[in-house]
């Protein structure tokens, strides 16, 4: 897997240098992030910008690129056992995802969950800027299955829904799980109905939607900070 651009590129050098393979740089870099390339014992190559953009895709590498280990997503057992977790059900956009993941890890929740068949995690990793890396992140297919399983490990659900109450209207536990639908269709009915209470964002002049990458920070903050 390749990973592109300046600031994933030395967020994995600082953090998490064992993932890296090898190091693609297509320009001259300061000297101090040069010294800490070498320092990782890795193979340096050096690339003209025609083949950086072959191996970025076409997107913007910004002359750092880095070959790195196949990303491991987590168990659901493992989520199982946080207490401030999130659910993605249906989202398809790796941005979205990905500024969600972001999102969550700065604001103090400690396991994504995203209900797909798959997920380009590629992108996940790149509009996270590096923070797919600090959490834990799983995949689960079979969404009101895993929204019964939370239940059963006591976790309180809340979902994300125009129709819901504000959050400063609700007493929030110490296990919580917030459920964010998708772009277009939102959370399902089936599984709307197995959330313990639906939250909304008042907004003004009749004003109907947020991005949801926006929304969830928004809510996710209500609850951390209640």
């Amino acid at each position: 897997m390749i990973i592109y651009g300046k600031q994933l590129f030395l967020h994995l050098l600082e953090k998490h240098p064992d993932k890296l393979l090898s190091i693609y740089l297509a320009k001259e870099v300061e000297k101090d992030i040069f010294n800490k390339i070498v320092k990782t014992g890795l193979k340096i190559q050096k690339v003209d910008n025609k083949k950086a953009q072959g191996l970025a895709r076409g997107g913007n590498h910004q002359g750092f690129l880095a070959e790195v280990k196949d990303y491991e997503f987590s168990s659901f057992d493992e989520i199982k056992k946080l207490d401030k977790v999130v659910v993605l059900y249906g989202l398809s956009d790796v941005g979205n995802i990905g500024g969600i993941v972001r999102s969550a890890y700065a604001l103090g929740a400690n396991g994504v969950i995203v209900v797909a068949k798959s997920v380009g995690i590629e992108g996940v990793i790149r509009a996270s800027s590096g923070a797919a890396y600090e959490l834990p992140i799983c995949v689960m297919n079979d969404g009101l299955s895993l929204l019964n399983e939370l239940k059963q490990t006591h976790f309180e659900i809340y979902a994300a829904d125009a129709n819901g109450k504000s959050p400063k209207d609700v007493k929030f536990g110490s296990k919580v799980a917030l459920v964010m639908g998708s772009e277009g269709e939102g959370i399902p009915k089936k599984a709307l109905m197995k959330c313990d209470e639906s939250l909304s964002i008042k907004m003004r002049d009749g004003w109907d939607s947020l991005n949801v990458s926006v929304a969830f920070g928004i809510l996710f903050d209500r609850i951390i900070n209640e």
